[in-house]
């Protein structure tokens, strides 16, 4: 029995000691570590995450009416709401109202249901803890009520509800890789067409992650700046996004007023090193992939400046590991976790090692290919 398979079923028990029968569905879905391409999914960009072995588990029963009924081992404790009556109440209960909703505006008949949820994707560390939540709900939903819905509809929906319900300006990145992503490869997808080809990972190296401990929240303050500031900077360069532009413009951005120039930077320029990691995955190269992590970094902290000092300490300890070959923010900034590539055979040492940096802590490497 594979791992996911262990965790749905030990969490099938559980959740119906809650539910008091056994769930009609049981689901999961992954977190997910954006390896390079940050901020270009709401640019129409290009992106290049991949899953982690951190789920969300979901179990459902249907019920009469068109209640639901909802509890959470891990994000709050008993919660619910209306069908049909979806509004914003700043709870964890929004996740699973932005899913109904955007089901329902849809087109999707639901009926009530009871629903219980546990995770361990850590929360507020750039690991896609919500997306997570929301796919595995739209999964569960699918299968409760006989939905016809693909995986990239799944992603565009659950990204609709976090938008309107929950009221996070996020992209499609985060549902996508949450939908599409497989353990041991990355998932290389074009933001504006939606089309992906899953790309493997090099078997040289391995994937840390570490948590900084300093948590973001992307329904408040610089990642909404951050959109809103990107939006602008492409209508003053006449554009429909910025994934219009490219590095031969970087002189008419630079034109561009602060900060409008540096964000338009550090989009354009990490939308062209997507594109050079997906070449050096493809060849192996992983000295190649390992700088073009430094200098997304460098550009998250310096351009677009959504790192904080605990996470470029985490970066600099990453860096300073004899067996890293490169290491970066990951996620929206702000706080949240840092991914590193180090040599294979090495990811838990120098997980242990950069871990050491206080109040932060390592997250479990994907396991061997």
């Amino acid at each position: 029995m594979r791992d996911t398979e262990r965790g749905e079923a030990a969490f099938a028990a559980r959740a119906e000691g809650v539910l008091g029968r056994a769930p009609d569905v049981v689901v999961s879905a992954p977190g997910r570590v954006n390896l390079i391409g940050e901020h270009t999914d709401y640019n129409d960009g290009f992106v290049l995450p991949t899953v982690i072995p951190q789920r969300t588990f979901i179990a459902v029963s249907r019920r009469d009416g068109s209640h639901v009924r909802a509890h959470s081992e891990t994000l709050g404790g008993d919660d619910g709401y209306e069908l049909g009556r979806e509004a914003r109440v700043g709870r964890w209960i929004d996740y699973l109202q932005g899913v109904t909703h955007s089901l329902a505006k849809s087109g999707r008949v639901l009926r009530g249901f009871d629903v219980v949820v546990a995770s361990d994707v850590p929360v507020g560390s750039g690991l896609s803890s919500s997306a997570a939540l929301e796919v595995a709900m739209m999964r569960a939903l699918r299968a409760t009520f006989e939905l016809e819905l693909d995986d990239v509809e799944l992603a565009r929906l659950a990204q609709r509800g976090e938008n309107e319900i929950v009221g996070a300006p996020v992209g499609i990145l985060d549902p996508l890789a949450c939908s599409l992503g497989e353990i041991g490869s990355a998932l290389f997808v074009d933001t504006r067409s939606l089309g992906s080809e899953r790309i493997v990972i090099p078997r040289a190296v391995e994937l840390v992650v570490v948590d900084s401990g300093v948590a973001h929240d992307h329904v408040q303050g610089g990642y909404r700046e951050r959109r809103a500031q990107c939006e602008e900077a492409a209508r003053r360069l006449g554009v429909r996004a910025l994934r219009d532009v490219g590095e031969d413009d970087l002189a008419r951005i630079a034109s561009l007023r602060p900060p409008l120039d540096r964000r338009a930077r550090h989009v354009v320029t990490e939308n062209a090193r997507v594109l050079r990691a997906v070449d050096a995955m493809r060849r192996d190269d992983v000295h190649t992939l390992g700088a073009l992590f430094d200098a997304s970094h460098e550009s998250m902290r310096d351009d677009f400046e959504v790192s904080v000092p605990r996470v470029d300490r985490l970066v600099e300890r990453a860096k300073a590991h004899p067996e890293v070959i490169g290491a970066r923010l990951t996620g929206g900034g702000f706080g949240g976790a840092i991914v590193a590539l180090a040599r294979a055979g090495h990811g838990a040492d120098a997980a242990s090692a950069i871990a050491a940096e206080p109040g932060a802590r390592a997250l479990v490497p994907p396991p061997p290919r």
